[in-house]
């Protein structure tokens, strides 16, 4: 009964003297610092929405207008109101309330606003039309023409100063939508290498009769959707390719980031996860005043669309019957905590402020040291976030609708994000690197199936030995999003946090309310449901084969001095190790950006093309090295080529897959379209880049190495490839495939691709050169 009392802020007792009250000061004072960090928080949003809502304008700005005007019409003796008040005076009796002089400033001020919001609009759609020309993609590295030099003048000038997160959102162009022929063409270059005549002569006449017939007609209404809508792709995207997904999201969507490589800066669980959670915090804070700089590419020069970043925290996938939906909050206090079948909630601020590292660990200490029990059906609740959607969606409506299982899914659902305390020991070990790895890329993928809450937009999880992950949901945004947090945790854990003797710096706080412990209700109907997603979760978790290997024979450094983008030399690399495995070629995904546009997520590089299919039959046949060279050169042209025409809207399958939504929603049957989007992408392949490289000195500490992250594979018989290209002289790649299927083997595909790595580069015999 001490706990209860304690929780209330006040007790009153009717006396024959009256009320007496007993007022609790401490939970008064509580309440106060909340609501006072609530309105501060209020403030702060409604600031940065002014200021980006009125870039690459400033107050400033808006007072060197003003009192300019005010200046020039005083020195020129002209009516600073431009006669309105003399108008208005025919109406209104404006005399009566204000003298002339009061007049003359109001409408100084009106019309020097005026002014200011005008020229603030000028820029923003002369810096939309300057970031909708591309050209400078197409120039070559270490060149720069004179038009370029102009246009990158002109955006330095149009850009403003001191721009910040959201600042180029009204500014960013909107995504083209290309022409149907200019789509079939470029698809029916895409699928040559990979059909017989006979096949392809068939796809090219059905090509040409959607671009004659249907085509045109869908079109129309794709244009008049990127007339109205921010983006004609991504809404679509979103809610098709993720959310009506019926499947289970874990392995088939949702990926994970891997800690430092080498690094381990304590053997801490609690301490590490308290370092960790408080760098997140400071990120969803730095989040919330706009202190994120936004992405640029060319040297700080072109902004990149920020729209994915609004949904990073507080967010939650609900699963319904036909369609999930993205449940996001504006605020959320607290993050849910699982450790052996237990949740609690944990608040993350106390006197009004953020919890410092040393008291987020000693939260973590008492979760950790709580030896209750999982309540009936509590340990493998997560395993229905792991399962097929439907039967999840069914269980939240009949068995989470109403009281504490409600009030507990809420914890979850509305928590900033999750945290697993692992009872699992991961990381990388020197003398098993191969299991070691691919064990700990596993755990993260899919961990136990129901460990973590695979709904949730991401979650930490913390093992035991204090190596640490992420697992991130897809739909919400990809994989840089993430891995721009991800970037800011690594840099800040061990130098900017630190430890003192394992842990975290500072003290204990010596009156810190504990955690909670989420309760629940579950019915044995539920806990059948609960078992049932948890086996179709576990077919599919024992059938992925990880295998990740850092490639360190030679990195970025070295590919540069062959002349050659890094990008294109792996891709082509793939593309040689996928022949040598399977002995033929396959549709290829390559995950490009389109944040150049407003709201842009990805497009597809088909990165399996006729120039690389030449090359890797030279690497079979017995060609000369002059002439592997060629053709080398010349599929590595045209991947760039096709990579920039992804980025800057030209691809092909969104365009074409927002054609297929416009024909189903017109009830039109296109055979076309449908044996297009029918085609598996068998090889599956995506580079995280590295986005703050400010963040590590790779040259004075290499040991600050990220693994990278991963994801399942796409198609049964296929392979997921991603890979993080770190500092010069490291590479790791992530592979995945299905042991189920007789054509994969993760392994030997890694050993695929060491080998293709060596064999292209040795064509360039950079050690003769050099001596």
């Amino acid at each position: 009964m001490a706990e209860a009392h304690q929780a209330v802020a006040f007790q009153f007792t009717v006396t024959p003297d009256g009320i007496d009250l007993q007022l609790c000061h401490e939970a008064l004072r509580q309440i106060y610092l909340s609501g006072l960090h609530s309105w501060k928080k209020r403030f702060i949003r409604f600031k940065n929405g002014v200021m980006t809502g009125v870039y690459p304008g400033s107050p400033g700005g808006f007072m060197v207008v003003v009192v300019s005007y005010m200046s020039y019409s005083k020195y020129q003796q002209l009516d600073p109101s431009l006669g309105m008040f003399a108008k208005l005076g025919q109406h209104i009796p404006i005399s009566q309330y204000m003298s002339t002089d009061s007049q003359r400033i109001v409408g100084g001020v009106l019309v020097g606003t005026g002014l200011w919001v005008t020229i603030i609009m000028i820029m923003r759609n002369v810096l939309k039309c300057l970031l909708s020309w591309h050209g400078w993609m197409h120039a070559r590295h270490g060149s720069v023409s004179w038009s370029a030099r102009l246009w990158m003048i002109l955006v330095k000038v149009f850009s403003g100063r001191k721009p910040m997160l959201y600042s180029f959102q009204n500014s960013l162009p909107r995504l083209p939508v290309p022409s149907v022929k200019d789509t079939c063409k470029r698809y029916l270059e895409s699928v040559r290498p990979l059909m017989e005549d006979e096949q392809y002569e068939r796809m090219k006449g059905l090509a040409k009769e959607f671009e004659k017939n249907l085509g045109p007609r869908l079109q129309w209404y794709l244009k008049l959707k990127s007339w109205w809508a921010s983006n004609y792709v991504s809404d679509w995207w979103e809610e098709y390719i993720y959310l009506r997904g019926r499947g289970p999201i874990m392995v088939n969507s949702n990926y994970y980031a891997m800690d430092f490589l080498y690094v381990f800066p304590t053997n801490i669980q609690a301490a590490r996860a308290g370092n960790a959670i408080h760098a997140i915090m400071l990120y969803r804070r730095k989040l919330d005043r706009g202190q994120v700089k936004p992405i640029y590419l060319l040297a700080n020069k072109v902004p990149l669309c920020s729209a994915q970043w609004e949904r990073m925290f507080n967010t939650t996938r609900i699963p319904g019957l036909e369609t999930d939906i993205l449940q996001h909050m504006n605020e959320s206090k607290h993050i849910a905590v699982y450790h052996k079948g237990r949740y609690f909630k944990v608040w993350m601020f106390y006197d009004g402020r953020l919890l410092l590292p040393r008291e987020i660990e000693q939260q973590m200490e008492r979760i950790l040291a709580d030896q209750s029990e999982p309540l009936p059906g509590e340990e493998r609740l997560a395993a229905l976030t792991a399962g097929e959607r439907t039967p999840w969606a069914s269980a939240r409506e009949t068995y989470f609708s109403r009281g504490k299982n409600k009030q507990s899914l809420d914890a979850i659902e509305k928590a900033a994000f999750v945290v697993t305390l692992d009872d699992t020991e991961q990381c990388y070990d020197s003398n098993n690197p191969v299991k070691s790895l691919d064990r700990y890329a596993k755990s993260l993928l899919h961990g136990k199936c129901y460990d973590r809450w695979f709904d949730k937009s991401f979650n930490l999880i913390v093992f035991k030995n204090a190596t640490m992950g992420l697992n991130a949901e897809h739909s919400w945004a990809d994989a840089p999003i993430i891995g721009h947090l991800w970037e800011h945790v690594l840099s800040m854990d061990p130098v900017k946090l630190g430890y003192e003797d394992g842990h975290c710096r500072g003290e204990p706080h010596p009156n810190m309310p504990g955690p909670q412990r989420l309760q629940w209700d579950l019915p044995a109907e539920c806990q059948e449901v609960i078992q049932s997603s948890l086996t179709v979760a576990r077919s599919l978790a024992d059938d992925v084969d990880c295998h990740i290997f850092p490639f360190s024979d030679f990195g970025k450094g070295l590919i540069k001095k062959c002349r050659t983008s890094p990008d294109a030399f792996i891709q082509i690399a793939l593309q040689l190790a996928h022949y040598r495995d399977k002995g033929k070629f396959c549709l290829t995904y390559e995950a490009s950006m389109t944040r150049l546009f407003r709201e842009g997520r990805t497009e597809t590089v088909r990165s399996c093309t006729m120039e690389t299919c030449a090359f890797v039959r030279s690497m079979i046949r017995d060609e000369t090295r002059e002439e592997r060279l060629m053709l080398l050169k010349q599929a590595a042209e045209k991947h760039q080529n096709m990579y920039r025409l992804a980025m800057t809207g030209q691809g092909i399958d969104r365009h074409l897959f927002c054609l297929y939504v416009v024909s189903k929603y017109l009830g039109e049957d296109s055979a076309f379209l449908k044996e297009v989007l029918s085609e598996p992408w068998r090889l599956s392949t995506s580079q995280t880049p590295v986005q703050q490289t400010e963040l590590f000195d790779l040259v004075k500490h290499p040991e600050y190495v990220s693994s990278g992250g991963g994801f399942g594979p796409v198609a049964n018989d296929g392979y997921g490839v991603s890979y993080i290209i770190v500092g010069e002289n490291l590479i790791n790649f992530h592979i995945s495939s299905k042991h189920s299927s007789p054509e994969t083997d993760s392994h030997r595909f890694g050993t695929n691709i060491r080998q293709a790595m060596l064999d292209i580069l040795a064509l360039f015999q950079l050690d003769n050169k050099a001596k």
